[in-house]
């Protein structure tokens, strides 16, 4: 059938008509799929924004949406229809190119909230190569829980193969928090300095005391360079990664190789100890002209037990806090994710990590922790103060109380000396107390490195009838209360309820002008009326009704907030050549085994046993 308008009628008519059918007809079961009969509402291209945006496969909510409805027939639009919205909406949303729509990004976010912080480097062509970001509430974050930092750049976003860097740490609670994050355009040690000359410049030069990172050799440039006086440690799970790469030989059999190395790493806090055995490791297994053992032991002070427990690490040892919140993001990216969406995927893994806070905070609340010993004086308080994680770790050390026992001591005048050690075991530890100011140190440095009181120490004050942990042995991060810290350097609020006032004013004075001018008698109220309001708005600026940080907003800040425009003009942003994304970290070959045997399977489960024990290093161990 072919159908014409007439101009001289100006309606359509039939020109030529066929009878027969060049086509069979359809079933009755297949009329949905008919392009003529598929057409996505308003509210289903709002359901399939919501899915995407939470990570679910289109599959999967295309499946979902149909049972609603009964059954595919009845949802009207095919999941070709929903795949064709995607992608239509995603080059809309990049139709000003990726420069574009990231300055667009930023520029909204700054709008919401002035106290965003964002840079961008750009290269000697005006392209973009490295971004970092962090929102209000990652700095404040890091203002409490940033003495320890994890930054990882293992994984890529997408099929330029563009790093992904994010600075993650422990909460009160024992959970991740985000402080802030980066993409990178490569991992030179230029990108580096200026990815963390950045960071400390959004966070108000704050240093972090120890940073965990694997061993790359620019980033660890980078470090000494920008933070000399940060403790830089090296990552013990990916060493034991390292490890497989290099010696994975030495875990077939019999062998103890791996139990020996991993004593290297977390057993001995003796230096002579630890040398001593490093020594015996290479003799035992005839390692000493292995190349990457030799550079290994040149980083002994960022890996060693030894060493380690002379800085506060928090408890961790790995960056697995980075390797889980990859895996958690990995899940709803996909090689061809553009700019915003990978920011969209990221900010709601983001509040999933927040929102995990949020219940470990309800849980604390509802639930009093249990109380092994109700009759401790020592467990009753720090139940009060401590989370409930970081009691569980106190109730621990508490209890081994128990099985401890004294087998010397020292007392002179200005300093109590106790060697302290278990019943039936060789181990001990060194504790010396002070009677004058009450203080307290023992060998293990469990307080120094992860801040909480060892069992040792327990031990001497339960001897010396100390019932109560005195205050100085409470650090804030580990209580309830530790995000009551106030935060002189941060000023978000005040500058929130200045563009919060800026925006609400406009409008309403932008139309009073117009209104005000279209008669002369309306101009002559108006201008007499701003004198006088002008005159009483100097009298509120008095300095005692005004703080000093919302004099320092310009009225060159508020063209940024409610017209956004970046201080930049990029051309777009720098494109990797010849790149292909590596979604997953390389695999060992022990990894990649699918069915071990004979000897194979017993270097399989030295290897979990390996990996067990090194997400377990990120949990508070007892000594």
């Amino acid at each position: 059938m072919t159908i014409i308008l007439n101009r001289d009628t100006k309606m359509y008519v039939v020109s030529e008509f066929v009878q027969e059918h060049n086509h069979q007809l359809h079933h009755s079961s297949t009329v949905h799929m008919i392009r003529s009969q598929r057409k996505m509402s308003v509210a289903q291209e709002i359901e399939t924004d919501i899915a995407y945006d939470s990570g679910i496969r289109l599959k999967d909510a295309y499946q979902f949406f149909s049972s609603q409805v009964g059954g595919c027939d009845g949802l009207g639009y095919i999941s070709r229809d929903q795949k064709n919205y995607l992608r239509t909406k995603r080059q809309r949303s990049l139709l000003y190119g990726e420069a574009s729509s990231l300055e667009r990004y930023f520029s909204k976010k700054l709008k919401d909230n002035p106290s965003y912080y964002y840079a961008i480097q750009l290269d000697t062509e005006e392209h973009i190569t490295n971004i970092f970001w962090a929102d209000a509430r990652m700095i404040i974050d890091y203002n409490i829980f940033g003495d320890v930092l994890t930054f990882d750049t293992t994984y890529g976003t997408n099929r330029a193969a563009r790093p992904l860097g994010v600075f993650l740490g422990l909460n009160h609670h024992r959970e991740t928090v985000v402080f802030g994050a980066s993409l990178l355009y490569d991992e030179t040690i230029e990108s580096f300095i200026w990815l963390f000359e950045t960071f400390l410049e959004a966070m108000n030069a704050k240093k972090p005391r120890t940073i965990f990172t694997d061993a790359d050799v620019a980033m660890s440039t980078a470090i000494k360079e920008v933070m000399p006086d940060t403790y830089h440690a090296l990552c013990s799970w990916h060493m034991w990664q390292n490890a497989l790469k290099h010696l994975g030989y030495l875990l077939k059999g019999e062998s103890r190789f791996s139990t020996d190395f991993s004593a290297c790493i977390y057993q001995y806090d003796d230096e002579g100890t630890f040398l001593q055995a490093w020594i015996e490791l290479l003799d035992n297994y005839n390692l000493h002209e292995n190349t990457w053992l030799r550079d290994l032991f040149k980083l002994k002070e960022k890996w060693s037990q030894a060493y380690v427990k002379k800085t506060f690490t928090a408890g961790m040892r790995t960056t697995q806090l980075s390797e889980r919140f990859n895996c958690d993001l990995k899940d709803c990216l996909k090689t061809n994710t553009n700019i915003v969406e990978f920011f969209t995927h990221f900010e709601r893994v983001v509040e999933q990590k927040r929102y995990k806070e949020l219940e470990a905070e309800y849980d604390s609340r509802q639930k009093m922790p249990r109380l092994t010993l109700t009759t401790s004086p020592m467990l009753n308080q720090m139940s009060k103060v401590y989370t409930p994680k970081i009691f569980e770790v106190f109730q621990n050390e508490v209890i081994g109380v128990l099985s401890l026992i004294i087998t010397s001591r020292t007392i002179e005048q200005e300093k109590h000396e106790y060697v302290v050690g278990v019943f039936n075991a060789c181990k001990e530890c060194t504790v010396s107390f002070n009677p004058f100011n009450g203080s307290i140190a023992c060998s293990c440095k469990m307080f120094e490195t992860c801040g909480i009181l060892c069992r040792h120490g327990i031990k001497v004050f339960d001897t010396l009838d100390i019932k109560i942990i005195p205050n100085n042995y409470i650090i804030r991060r580990w209580t309830r209360n530790a995000r009551d810290d106030e935060l002189p350097d941060f000023h978000e609020n005040s500058k929130l309820e200045y563009s919060e006032r800026y925006r609400s004013l406009c409008p309403i004075f932008v139309q009073l002008v117009n209104e005000a001018c279209e008669t002369e008698k309306g101009y002559m109220i108006l201008s007499s009326a701003v004198y006088d309001l002008r005159k009483k708005i100097r009298e509120a600026r008095e300095p005692d009704n005004i703080t000093e940080e919302t004099t320092l907003i310009s009225t060159k800040n508020l063209s940024s907030i409610d017209e956004p425009s970046l201080t930049y003009t990029a051309r777009g942003i720098k494109k990797k050549q010849n790149t292909r994304c590596k979604k997953r970290r390389p695999k060992t070959w022990i990894e990649r085994m699918k069915k071990p045997r004979g000897d194979a399977k017993q270097a399989f489960e030295n290897a979990s046993s390996i990996e067990s024990q090194s997400l377990g290093d990120d949990v508070i161990r007892s000594r």
